[in-house]
């Protein structure tokens, strides 16, 4: 099979509208959580969230495009418009037969929830006369940001969206691996985005007990593996990475961010929203990475947990965790503590961080956690309070998803 290469990055985030500014602030270990601003949250048992700010999509459209896409899709535009920049690319000037083997996969967990909220509004709002934007269901569809990012484009090649929760973006990116390795394209753009800050999403959050209640504390909400978190923090934006066939790449003298060399998905099989006690999910995506990717556990330097700060969800991950990897002594992060979580759009940024930190070498932190659980397994290497220097050789990036969605891409130094 053919070896798929990371030639492009682009980001959106609640730390950074592009990459570079949301890698500094990762590794200065600065959270971006605060007061919630795009709805009245104060009667919510929790109002505040990781929001992307001082986002104007009239930077990456004009504003007849604007009220033609839900907020999801801008920042789909805007993180994949940089994608596209950084990896040197203009497809409108490529020949068709090649914008043939170019394809978008893009993920999103809740499509345009923010349109959808806002159409019933405006329709109880009326005399009950239905009167619909007819844009609405082009707005709301999830599939809708991977089809105006080819649109824009004018790519040909394979064309979908995946979702599975908050694994979605993740499983975006194996797809889009399989596709370029299978030779069913050169050129894939892979991620996902969400905005799915919203009354109801905020309000089915807390109505689940899963999101954090510290409103007096917002930037120290995000707690993974501390005994004292009491739920994760909601985020939002969008990643965008470019995978490309390596002797493409190579033949046009492309930037080499990092090498993808395995993917792995599973299922708990468990429970709706909650993961089971042993990690068995989580464990075999793990190990189906690993075997994909023809590795061992010894290979694996830095683990990019998925670590939301939930209760069970971050001791299951890491029971999964020293299943697999025990006596290893593998780095283990939880740089949610500091994005907060982008639900379908994790992993999305955070094989961007997986990526940058391999470039770099220097391993993200994880803040906030000040007193380890104790049902956390001993001997794990946790990367708690400050970024670490770091030989890296390969990095793995966890996702899960309610329904029990997992999913893990190994990711290899260029």
């Amino acid at each position: 099979m053919k070896r798929v290469v990371i030639t492009g990055l682009g980001a959106i985030t609640p730390l950074g509208n592009s990459v570079s500014e949301f890698w500094a602030n990762i590794i200065a270990g600065k959270s971006g959580a605060g007061p919630i601003t795009k709805f009245d949250a104060s009667k919510f048992k929790t109002n505040f969230a990781c929001e992307v700010k001082d986002f104007n999509p009239e930077n990456y459209m004009d504003k007849k495009e604007v009220r033609k896409y839900d907020l999801f899709t801008q920042y789909a535009i805007a993180a994949t418009d940089e994608a596209i920049k950084d990896a040197r690319l203009d497809f409108t000037t490529l020949p068709l037969q090649e914008r043939f083997e170019a394809g978008v996969i893009w993920a999103s967990g809740n499509g345009g929830i923010g349109t959808f909220e806002e159409q019933l509004r405006e329709f109880h709002s009326g005399d009950g006369t239905p009167r619909f934007n007819p844009f609405f269901i082009p707005k709301m569809i999830v599939d809708i940001a991977a089809g105006v990012i080819s649109i824009r484009n004018g790519l040909h090649g394979p064309n979908y969206a995946t979702v599975s929760a908050c694994a979605s973006s993740n499983t975006a990116i194996i797809a889009a691996f399989d596709t370029i390795r299978l030779g069913k394209a050169t050129i894939m753009i892979a991620g996902g985005s969400e905005a799915a800050l919203t009354a109801s999403s905020i309000g089915g959050f807390n109505a689940s007990h899963a999101l954090s209640k510290r409103n007096d504390d917002p930037q120290a909400a995000s707690r993974p593996f501390d005994k004292d978190r009491d739920g994760f923090v909601a985020g939002e934006g969008a990643g965008a990475l470019v995978l490309e066939d390596y002797d493409h790449a190579v033949a046009r003298g492309a930037t080499i961010y990092a090498e993808i060399v395995g993917g792995g998905m599973a299922a708990d099989a468990y429970h709706l929203t909650g993961t089971p006690p042993d990690g068995l999910g989580a464990a075999l995506g793990m190990k189906k990475a690993l075997a994909d990717a023809g590795l061992t556990p010894t290979d694996i330097d830095y683990i990019n947990a998925h670590a939301t700060s939930t209760g069970l969800g971050d001791i299951s991950e890491l029971v999964a965790i020293d299943s697999v990897f025990k006596d290893t002594n593998v780095a283990v992060g939880a740089t949610k503590s500091m994005t907060g979580h982008l639900l379908g759009a994790a992993g999305a940024i955070e094989s961007i961080i997986s990526v940058l930190a391999l470039r770099d070498g220097i391993i993200p932190p994880t803040i906030n956690t000040e007193n380890v659980d104790e049902a956390v397994p001993t001997g794990l290497n946790l990367v708690l309070g400050k970024a670490r220097q770091a030989n890296l050789r390969y990095v793995l990036n966890n996702t899960f998803g309610f329904g029990g969605h997992t999913a893990s891409t190994i990711f290899k130094r260029a």
